[in-house]
Order: structure tokens, then C-alpha cells, then sequence
């Protein structure tokens, strides 16, 4: 098989580099994104209880409810970074 060169020069112009981010986001991007969302969105329904329930708007059992909901989503993430930061490091300790 035989490539020419002028073939060769074009696909590689065409190529994307490596270090160029996708301009559309992956599967993993969107999924990561929707989580934050959902994380940001959790953390806000549990402010808002609270303040409602200050201002006595609120019951007692919704307060309750919102603050395991944002205890739960808390702990949900220092698991995932913790687990991030595990990987991470086992990857610093391979031998290169």
C-alpha cells in the first residue's frame, strides 16, 4: 500500500489535533454537566426550605426532608472527588 504524499499532507491538515476540545460536548460532558445542575439545584431547594421555614412558610417536615436531600447530595459529592482523587493518584504512582 502505498500513500502519497500530497494524500498524506491533506489528512493530516484535516485532522484534529489532540489538544483541541471537542466544540460539541461528549455523552460524559453532558451527564457531568446535568449532575452539577442537579447538585446546584438540590443545594438551592434546601436554602430556600430553610429560609421558608424561618419565616415560618414552611413546616417542619419539608425542612427536614430538604436538609437530608442536601446532606445526602453533599456526601454524594466528596465521594466522587474523593474517588476522583484516588484515581488520580494511582495514576501518579505508575511507572512511566
Amino acid at each position: 500500500m502505498t500513500i502519497s504524499p500530497v494524500a498524506a499532507a491533506h489528512l493530516y491538515s484535516v485532522a484534529k489535533p489532540a489538544t483541541q476540545p471537542d466544540q460539541e460536548q461528549s455523552g460524559t460532558a453532558k451527564a457531568f454537566a446535568q449532575v452539577a445542575a442537579d447538585f446546584t439545584q438540590t443545594l438551592q431547594a434546601g436554602e430556600d426550605t430553610a429560609r421558608a421555614a424561618m419565616t415560618g412558610n414552611a413546616d417542619l417536615p419539608s425542612l427536614v426532608e430538604a436538609l437530608a436531600k442536601s446532606e445526602l447530595a453533599v456526601e454524594t459529592a466528596v465521594t466522587i472527588r474523593n474517588k476522583v482523587v484516588e484515581a488520580y493518584q494511582e495514576i501518579l504512582r505508575m511507572p512511566v
